[in-house]
């Protein structure tokens, strides 16, 4: 290193009895130093000390404070005064240091430094000054008029200007003018403002007092900062995700119970109305029982989006969780609202989602309340849109329905209804009837359909589409299936004991079908009844094979392991999909009755699947037979067997066999 340029460059400096330096920021390294210096650096000559690395084991916050002093210098012509302890060969030495812009010989920024060694100080002293100067706190003097005085390395860090004053720094003008409110009032103050910094808007923690200037003695504000953006970021998702849906993005119900006590006084004084339109998807269930969880999910991201666009950007969407919606509209006249906005609400659902390469239909019962009409707070309101839209479920699904009174009295009758369902089990109410299935062409028993009856103590025979909906929503599905099943399988063995050959057909829900206790309830089941598998089968329908997963298939290969039959139930009336057919082990197809009660219009589907089920040598059976014109077109395609009323309704075991005997 050839040190003979800079000696003569810096000659002069070397007649001073205080220590001076040159130190290239850059390189971390001293670019020149005098004698005075070279003591204390405590260096045996100047190569030695400028050979040093003094970047090796710098600290972060040196290294920091050394670059902003490089910008602050290039910037303009700056200078500063502070008390540095410098540590050559480990031991401490305390100078008052002033550090000024000195440009090297290849035009770089370095620093020029003027030392004073101090006289001994107190420890306590020296720490703080150590202190201030590396904590990352940020402290500040300025003088009476907001003009700063001093700011440590970490507040000059923040700053955009060495010269910006404390109004310039605090982003609002209000919240300055409140903190020296506070000031001028208590000469205390603490508070969380927003602040300009080189980074761009940061929150800070501020805590400001009154003091004076240790310099002049006049009246200076000490202010220290700390950056708190983390944890108001942190504070801002917590709001936003206690106010919104996790899955979907949308409001939740806490947000839109808040969002509607906040315009209720705006709709009174305008005479506006509002309504609250609850939206729940048809079978979605059945989503998460054939495709699982996941494919639900995907399905209610996707209907939010479309709820979203079927409505105005003043509307508001929630989700209330599971599969259900609300919208808050605010209108002059909301039912006209309502009315023009229905049929986009109904198509935005009912429009086919791409699902695990299957396209799903689904569909919404939506019910709706309307302020102050049904309801003056939004608890009231939301209790019956929630009514109404029960309503339009047992209307038949699909459907829009307004809130009318009464709805309650249809609910609680609902409730005590599930309180009895409950009860029926403990009270063996259920009672299993059989529907028998024939040859086509002779008429006689082959079989028989069992199929669940409730017979309610005081209300008579319950019809199943009202207790079979209250099982799957209940939970009790599972149940009632196995007890089905069992009974079933009791009477299938009884029969043969009797010698009637006959297999039994029972239906499976989609709840029992994804049921981890399906298969140990039908071993147990034909454990205790002795039943012959062969003569034993389950039903399905064509939604429950909609996730054609692993699992399904093991199942399905379980249960013929069992010796257990497989039917395809209600063939035609969904996604009519022949690749099933194929890809499962199903031996019975059961062509759905709106085919062959609907002949005149449905005729050669009928026969295009009547076709290709006996070409894929599938057992046949044709359901909802009624008049002789229909059995007379199941003879002449060849199908070989039927059930319907034009033989007889399920009947109860006594009254099935007398049907029997007179056969």
């Amino acid at each position: 290193m050839d040190l003979q340029p800079r000696e003569q460059r810096y000659a002069a400096l070397n007649l001073l009895h205080q220590p001076v330096w040159v130190f290239d920021i850059d390189l971390r390294r001293v670019h020149w130093a005098n004698t005075a210096a070279l003591q204390v650096w405590n260096a045996g000559s100047l190569a030695e000390l400028c050979a040093r690395d003094l970047g090796a084991d710098m600290s972060p916050s040196v290294a920091r404070r050394l670059a902003q002093y490089q910008s602050d210098f290039i910037s303009g012509d700056v200078s500063f005064n502070e008390q540095w302890t410098l540590y050559p060969g480990g031991k401490p030495v305390s100078l008052t240091v002033r550090l000024s812009g000195h440009r090297l010989e290849d035009g770089r920024m370095g620093m020029f430094n003027e030392g004073r060694v101090q006289a001994a100080e107190q420890p306590e002293s020296l720490r703080s000054v150590e202190a201030l100067l590396h904590t990352a706190v940020m402290i500040t003097l300025y003088g009476e008029h907001g003009q700063p005085l001093y700011r440590n390395p970490a507040a000059r860090a923040s700053v955009r200007r060495l010269d910006e004053t404390l109004a310039e720094r605090i982003v609002d003008p209000r919240a300055h003018a409140a903190l020296q409110a506070t000031l001028a009032e208590t000469g205390l103050a603490t508070q969380t403002l927003a602040v300009h910094t080189v980074e761009g808007q940061h929150w800070h923690e501020i805590s400001a007092r009154r003091c004076s200037d240790a310099v002049t003695g006049q009246a200076a504000l000490l202010v220290s900062e700390v950056d708190v953006s983390a944890i108001k970021r942190t504070e801002a998702q917590a709001q936003y995700m206690a106010l919104h849906d996790a899955l979907t993005g949308l409001p939740n119900r806490s947000h839109i119970m808040q969002r509607f006590e906040m315009v209720m006084g705006r709709l009174r004084e305008a005479g506006h109305e509002a309504a609250l339109v609850f939206i729940d998807l048809d079978r979605f269930k059945d989503v998460n029982d054939t495709l699982g969880h996941g494919a639900g999910d995907t399905l209610l991201v996707e209907v939010a989006q479309r709820l979203r666009g079927a409505v105005r950007a003043s509307d508001l969407v929630a989700r209330l969780g599971g599969d259900e919606f609300l919208i808050l509209m605010v209108a002059p006249d909301i039912r006209s609202e309502i009315e023009r906005v229905r049929l986009r609400l109904m198509r935005a659902v009912a429009e086919p989602v791409h699902l695990l390469g299957r396209e799903i239909h689904v569909t919404a019962s939506i019910g709706v309340a309307l302020f102050p009409h049904d309801g003056s707070d939004v608890q009231t309101l939301l209790r019956n849109a929630d009514l109404a839209m029960y309503s339009a479920k047992e209307g038949g699904r699909n459907a829009l329905a307004y809130y009318r009174a009464g709805m309650a009295d249809a609910v609680e009758s609902r409730t005590a209804l599930e309180a009895e369902l409950r009860l029926a089990f403990d009270l063996r109410q259920f009672e299993v009837h059989y529907q028998p299935i024939v040859e086509a062409t002779t008429g006689r028993i082959q079989g028989a359909e069992a199929l669940v009856r409730w017979r309610h103590p005081q209300r008579g025979l319950v019809a199943p589409d009202v207790f079979i909906p209250l099982c799957e929503s209940t939970g009790l599905i599972r149940r009632l299936g196995a007890l089905v099943f069992e009974t079933a399988a009791h009477q299938q063995a009884a029969w043969a004991r009797a010698g009637h050959g006959l297999r039994i057909s029972v239906n499976l829900s989609a709840r029992q079908l994804r049921s981890a206790e399906l298969l140990p309830d039908l071993k147990q089941a034909l454990k205790r009844s002795g039943a012959d598998p062969r003569q034993l089968q389950l039903e399905i329908t064509e939604s429950m094979l909609l996730g054609q997963d692993d699992s399904l298939l093991s199942l399905f290969q379980a249960l013929q392991d069992l010796h257990l039959g497989l039917a395809l139930d209600d063939f035609g009336t969904g996604y009519s999909n022949l690749a099933y057919l194929q890809r499962f082990p199903i031996d019975t197809l059961k062509i759905d009755k709106t085919f062959i009660q609907g002949l005149d219009t449905n005729r050669a589907l009928a026969e295009l699947i009547v076709a290709m089920a006996q070409l894929m040598r599938l057992r046949v059976v044709a359901e909802g037979v009624e008049t002789p014109e229909q059995l007379a077109w199941v003879r002449a395609q060849g199908i070989e067997f039927c059930q319907g009323y034009l033989f007889a309704r399920p009947l109860p075991v006594a009254e099935f066999e007398a049907l029997l005997a007179a056969r």
